[in-house]
């Protein structure tokens, strides 16, 4: 059973350059470091710990904690911060067509994208339900009707949230339909008759049809029951295609030291889809959540050539305005020096094609 939650320093200065964001022809000949795990087997079954506690990079809220957040209640914005509502970008169009080679995307809201990748049509977080357990009820609609999906040729789960891991929607996937999932979740699926899932620790990975599956660490945690804190793991994805086309799929996260390790690993990054919302009052939420600015930050970090905004306009998590994370990304993101085509941040519902 692997349990390797730590790497090694990079060995020379060029590597620190390239995941800096170095050319193209330079991403594309860094070596992984350290080099790829050889890929698991597609549904294998494995045991796992009881818990992944050991694998926090911050302590879970204390009583203390509790009792601040009980007595400030800042949970959603004021009537102000939710005046802008009817102007989240919202824009749902039919999904493009798009070959066996060509990398597309297109958000549904949340974490939830359809990505096409090596000619694979995969679901993150599928959320497609009006509202979520303790959520008031998305403020923007799902931007692709469940039945206008292709056939859905994986699932990638990146932790077991609610908002990230929703059964309603999950129930509509026939169960031999493949889904990747974090350690410690898989028995989850199972109950629930699902065939082929395959649970992966940190820097492990597993191939579907020519495209490479990897899970990478994440800064958050996991719940779902009074009894269940950190019983599963939690993290990101990066997903590559044959022809080397790589996308990372944050999930959830706040900022911190794995995303440059992550960059080291998987060089050459063509999209990175961070998150950006759900940030504010900061001294609750940024150990777990990024905010625009730190999304920027992850992406420079990563190496990423391009950034696909998201975890924002959808359900009303937290107290920032609703459209501040759109404003703050578009500025971060132009301060940083980086390309504006290279920002896709896309209405609800929209796609983009990597050319």
């Amino acid at each position: 059973m692997t349990q390797q939650t730590h790497e090694p320093e990079p060995a020379t200065a060029a590597t620190a350059a390239t995941t800096a964001g170095g050319t193209d022809a330079q991403e594309r000949l860094a070596p992984p470091f350290p080099p790829l795990a050889e890929p698991r087997p597609v549904g294998e079954r494995r045991v796992w710990p009881r818990t992944f506690h050991d694998r926090l990079t911050a302590p879970l809220p204390g009583l203390k904690a509790m009792a601040r957040f009980a007595r400030e209640g800042a949970v959603r914005p004021g009537p102000e911060g939710l005046a802008d509502v009817p102007r989240l970008p919202y824009e749902p169009a039919p999904l493009p067509r798009v070959g066996a080679r060509t990398l597309a995307v297109t958000w549904a809201g949340h974490a939830s994208w359809i990505v096409r990748v090596g000619g694979l049509t995969v679901l993150t977080d599928p959320v497609w339900s009006r509202r979520i357990l303790g959520t008031p009820a998305r403020v923007t609609p799902v931007g692709v009707p469940w039945d206008a999906l292709p056939r859905v040729d994986a699932v990638v789960i990146s932790h077991n949230h609610y908002d990230h891991l929703d059964a309603p929607t999950l129930r509509r996937l026939p169960r031999d339909t493949p889904v990747f999932v974090p350690a410690g979740l898989g028995g989850w699926f199972r109950r629930r008759r699902f065939t082929v899932v395959t649970e992966l620790d940190w820097w492990e990975g597993a191939e579907l049809s020519g495209v490479r599956f990897d899970f990478v660490p994440a800064h958050h945690w996991s719940k779902r029951t009074l009894t269940d804190t950190c019983h599963s793991l939690w993290g990101g994805w990066v997903l590559t295609a044959p022809d080397g086309q790589r996308l990372y799929f944050a999930g959830d996260t706040g900022y911190g030291h794995w995303f440059s390790r992550i960059g080291r690993r998987y060089p050459g990054i063509d999209l990175a889809l961070m998150p950006i919302g759900a940030y504010d009052p900061r001294w609750w939420l940024s150990d777990v959540h990024c905010d625009p600015e730190e999304a920027v930050r992850a992406t420079l970090d990563l190496g990423a050539r391009r950034m696909a905004p998201m975890h924002w306009g959808t359900f009303v998590l937290s107290a920032e305005p609703v459209l501040e994370p759109l404003t703050r990304v578009r500025a971060a993101w132009e301060q940083a020096g980086r390309d504006r085509e290279d920002l896709w941040d896309l209405p609800v519902g929209a796609s983009r094609i990597l050319d």
